[in-house]
């Protein structure tokens, strides 16, 4: 079954890819040549590059051979997701424009051009008499045949013009191209510049007068890689600081890759500072970097890693899970162990990496969920799919007496770009139902 699948993905992998090429680059050249040649070289070599630095960082290879392929790579697959949709949506505007350039012109048949075309005359023939003016064809010599060239007085030449038809296909494909490009590049400007500030205000029943306003700063999925290093995670922390939060929960996905090569990027979070301490729980991306020793590291940074754990602060429980995909290391979710022997008649924020573990937390009567993981979707419309896969995409929901807040993410997996789904950090304010 597994391999009937990837043999279907691949089918429409190359399918996709070859209608790419059709539409940029057959549909709008006369011929067989370079400019075919080019586009068949472009569009596989994207492939390649693609699938390289996907390759190269699951597998761990050199740093500097992760970092030469992921910029590339992950770009281009950004950007053909982008030059697929625009093709497709140029299928529409084809037809609409053929009809209008065949109402504008009148007539169904190419137009024609004079151009300049001296006469060719072999060393040592005889001089051809002039053309009369008029006159539809050009003698090519005394007894020889009719050109099939019209031409116009002068020895100007008439040459047919581009076909509707290819003028249409370089209209639409240019189009498209810019429209994928401009949409690529400023979502890739949209992550790079950093997260900006969410504020949301989440009523507690249970929680106490004197906590009326605490402020919890949540940020997930920053994913430092060899697109993000250091200088981004720099700008994530300046930015959580200066909210001058009570409290800072990084709800997973730090990382894509190891503390060896990753560590140095990581070492700006040591500078995060809340009034009640970092606390961390893994990700699912941290189960592929080696969670045991990203949560070591963390932990070293000041961070305080809540791994099935909890803490009893003043005014509330702060729990946190580990993620669902350290079951396969045996280190999953535990619920139990972080909530079963808890006060109950005491508030209860829990930190899990995904929205998806929110039914376990209605079951151990927790009041307000923090997770990420969705990225909102990342690229549009990617937000579908991950509407199928979460109970809750972004934002704030509810769920029995459990409230659930999942943001967006402060960084990106793959492609360094988000469309329709800006990066952010929340910043949470948590309001008393008490009188």
């Amino acid at each position: 079954m597994v391999i009937v699948f990837a043999l279907l993905a691949l089918a429409v992998l190359v399918t996709a890819n070859w209608y790419l090429w059709r539409r940029l680059f057959r549909d709008t050249t006369d011929g067989p040549g370079r400019a075919r040649r080019v586009g068949a070289v472009l569009i596989g070599g994207g492939w390649v590059l693609a699938v390289g630095a996907l390759v190269a960082e699951r597998t761990g290879a050199p740093f500097w051979l992760q970092r030469v392929l992921a910029w590339p790579g992950f770009l281009w697959l950004a950007l053909s997701i982008y030059l697929l949709l625009a093709v497709v949506a140029g299928e529409v505007v084809r037809p609409l424009l053929r009809r209008f350039l065949e109402r504008r012109d009148g007539r169904g048949e190419p137009a024609v051009a004079a151009v300049p075309h001296p006469e060719r005359v072999p060393a040592g023939a005889p001089a051809e008499k002039p053309q009369e003016a008029g006159s539809p064809l050009r003698q090519s010599g005394k007894d020889g045949p009719a050109s099939e060239e019209p031409s116009e007085p002068g020895g100007a030449t008439l040459v047919a013009a581009p076909s509707r038809r290819l003028f249409v296909s370089r209209v639409v494909a240019g189009a498209a191209a810019a429209a994928a490009v401009g949409t690529v590049g400023y979502g890739t400007y949209g992550v790079l510049r950093g997260p900006g500030v969410k504020r949301v205000t989440v009523p507690l029943a249970k929680l106490p007068r004197a906590a009326h306003g605490y402020r919890i700063a949540v940020v997930s999925d920053i994913h430092l890689s060899p697109v993000l290093g250091r200088g981004f995670a720099r700008k994530v922390v300046d930015t959580i600081n200066s909210t001058r939060p009570d409290l800072i929960a990084v709800v997973g996905d730090l990382v894509d890759g190891s503390v060896k090569d990753l560590g140095p990027a990581a070492a700006p979070l040591a500078q995060l500072e809340a009034r009640h301490g970092s606390f961390f729980v893994t990700g699912n991306h941290e189960y592929f970097s080696g969670a045991e020793q990203w949560v070591e590291e963390v932990r070293r940074l000041g961070l305080r890693p809540l791994e099935n754990d909890r803490t009893e602060l003043a005014w509330f429980d702060l729990a946190g899970v580990n993620d669902i995909a350290g079951e396969s290391e045996g280190q999953g979710p535990d619920f139990a162990k972080a909530l079963g022997d808890r006060d109950t008649a005491r508030a209860c924020v829990l930190l899990a990496h995904q929205p998806v573990q929110i039914h376990d937390a209605v079951d151990h009567g927790v009041d307000l969920q923090l997770s990420g993981h969705t990225h909102g979707g990342q690229l549009w419309p990617g937000n579908l799919l991950a509407e199928a896969a979460n109970p809750t995409v972004a934002g704030l929901e509810r769920y029995g007496d459990t409230q659930l807040y999942v943001s967006r993410g402060a960084g990106a997996w793959g492609p360094p770009t988000r469309v329709g789904a800006p990066s952010d950090i929340t910043v949470i304010e948590l309001a008393s139902k008490q009188a």
